[in-house]
């Protein structure tokens, strides 16, 4: 039994989560946790609000409120919205509160006392109408990479760059009634010696090369990057930032007035918080460092490709640069794998809080319900290239795979069988060739899912779900069993028999996937909802789940048929 400890990116908590944040991020890491429990492993599934974005700050000052009653507000529906969509966390926690604090600024002092932190004076954009400096997130302008001119801070949404905020082409405020050209200014800030720490994370992607290609793409063009004065390579980062929001600098004097660490410092030291949390929830407080410490867990970055950088490069350089002063048995382990995923567009555009192009989570399942929203996204994860979400191509899907393939293969068998073996696993004759196919088809199906949920192919695993359910439908028609029935009864009970042990084993492979159908089909073989997920389960036989004589519940259709005046106009 293996520890893993699995991660989701952190949300910022400035707004309702959307559909592109859960195909990145969440729903991703939701069935791949799901699928290491079924494999028996011990996991923990670790998540929460991302409280000190500026763009908290900045929605905090257009509502007239305070980044605290955003964050409120916002966590609560977030969390609410994952629930719905059937996304399980065991700790959802949020980055402000005083234990999230303290240990980042534990995290500041050990690499300040082992020399990869340094201060310097830096030119930082000002605006002269607010009288005040302007964070990252408070600029806009046109990107230096691709020339959007909507890019915003230190990163472009529409390109995934990153870049200091002064390569910024025509800079303007961000500022609420504020549109000036801002100057630049002299002011002190705190800076993370990324360039000190080169050569360890070369070694660190070096070591993890078998990562998505994009993600280690990403890590080697930052490690390779080359800053204006052409120098190559990684180079010290500015980790704090000219606002009254995040963790305090833990530094004596009015240096530190008015300043904060960068949220990009504090947000991933959450990932620790929270576990150390969920474990003193627990009555275990030393729990934690089974995990985080343990060179034997696995740990598993999950997030969107946006977030590549920070969690490839900068937040694996914090740790190793904290884990120089540390014993060999209390050093944090670095991510073994950064499970990054593209972007899901709207209207050709990725999806966007502040534009307003995306559909949230909550909206769907309140319309459709969790498993058709599950289904979908799985089906059209962004994991190496952009996918697009359409209503049409959801109703589409969802009827033509869900309704007809699955659900309809899944209603034949079953009422047959209540039909004319009184509810029960028919015991037929010896299985012939095709019958021998078909329960080939049932494990080569079942294998080649687990393999790619191993590989976090889990588009592919998904559809070899449904290949099953296609094989199911070909034995069903190709069988013919209203005709079997009164020309070959023995042969006709054999073919019922494997069509129910296909449609155990559509249960079994669905379970990562769409949990709440796969506990119906389950428990419609008299499997409970504990025994259906019980931990190392996932190499139960179909055959023993639809054993003959097995007695089967009466059953409700699965996926109802969606209609066009059902979808959002």
């Amino acid at each position: 039994m293996a520890k893993v400890l699995v991660t989701s990116a952190l949300p910022y908590a400035n707004g309702r989560a959307h559909l592109g944040h859960m195909a990145g991020a969440y729903l991703p890491a939701d069935i791949y946790v799901r699928w290491r429990r079924l494999r028996g492993d011990d996991v923990v599934f670790i998540c929460g609000s991302d409280s000190h974005g500026v763009p908290i700050t900045l929605n905090a000052v257009e509502r007239g409120c305070t980044p605290k009653e955003v964050v409120d507000e916002n966590h609560a529906a977030n969390g609410a919205a994952f629930e719905q969509a059937n996304i399980i966390f065991d700790y959802w926690g949020r980055t402000d509160c005083p234990q999230h604090a303290a240990l980042t600024q534990e995290f500041f002092r050990a690499l300040a006392d082992g020399g990869y932190i340094d201060d310097g004076e830096i030119e930082q954009y000002y605006s002269e109408v607010s009288e005040m400096f302007l964070p990252d997130r408070y600029v806009e302008g046109t990107c230096p990479r691709c020339g959007s001119d909507s890019a915003r801070g230190d990163q472009c949404d529409n390109c995934g760059s990153t870049y200091e905020v002064t390569d910024l082409i025509d800079p303007r405020s961000a500022l609420p009634g504020d549109n000036s050209t801002p100057v630049l200014k002299p002011t002190l800030h705190w800076f993370l010696r990324l360039d000190k720490l080169q050569g360890a994370m070369e070694e660190y992607i070096d070591s993890r090369s078998g990562w998505r290609p994009a993600v280690v793409g990403t890590a080697r063009g930052w490690l390779k990057m080359k800053s204006p004065d052409g120098a190559v390579g990684l180079r010290p980062r500015c980790i704090t930032r000219d606002t009254e929001w995040g963790v305090e600098i833990p530094i004596e004097g009015d240096q530190v007035v008015g300043k904060r660490l960068y949220v990009w410092f504090d947000a991933p030291i959450g990932y620790v918080t929270f576990t150390q949390q969920l474990f003193a929830q627990r009555g275990d407080p030393d729990g934690w460092r089974d995990y985080w410490l343990n060179p034997d867990c696995e740990i598993y970055n999950f997030i969107g490709k946006d977030n590549t950088p920070f969690h490839a490069v900068t937040f694996p350089a914090m740790q190793w640069g904290v884990n120089q002063s540390q014993p060999s048995d209390t050093q944090y382990q670095l991510a073994t794998e950064v499970v990054a995923s593209e972007y899901l567009n709207f209207g050709g555009e990725k999806g966007s809080k502040s534009k307003g192009n995306a559909v949230q989570i909550g909206d769907f399942v309140a319309r459709f319900g969790a498993e058709p929203l599950r289904y979908y996204i799985t089906s059209i994860l962004p994991e190496e290239n952009d996918s697009s979400f359409t209503w049409d191509e959801f109703a589409h899907r969802y009827n033509g795979e869900l309704a007809d393939v699955l659900g309809n293969f899944v209603h034949r068998a079953m009422t047959f069988a209540h039909k004319y073996y009184d509810g029960k696993v028919p015991d037929g004759s010896a299985a012939g060739e095709a019958e021998a196919a078909q329960r080939s088809d049932i494990d080569r199906c079942l294998r080649e899912s687990h393999e790619s949920l191993d590989g976090f192919k889990l588009r592919v695993a998904l559809s070899r779900v449904l290949d099953l359910a296609r094989a199911g439908n070909r034995f069903f028609d190709d069988k013919a069993p209203w005709k079997q029935r009164k020309e070959d009864a023995a042969g006709c009970a054999t073919t019922i028999q494997i069509c129910l042990e296909t449609v155990a084993a559509l249960g079994l492979g669905l379970r990562p996937f769409l949990p709440e159908s796969a506990t119906k089909i389950l428990g419609w073989f008299g499997v409970s909802t504990d025994d259906a997920m019980a931990s190392g389960s996932h190499d139960t036989r179909p055959a023993t789940i639809a054993s003959v004589g097995r007695e089967l519940a009466k059953q409700e259709v699965l996926f109802p048929k969606i209609e066009a005046e059902d979808l959002p106009q």
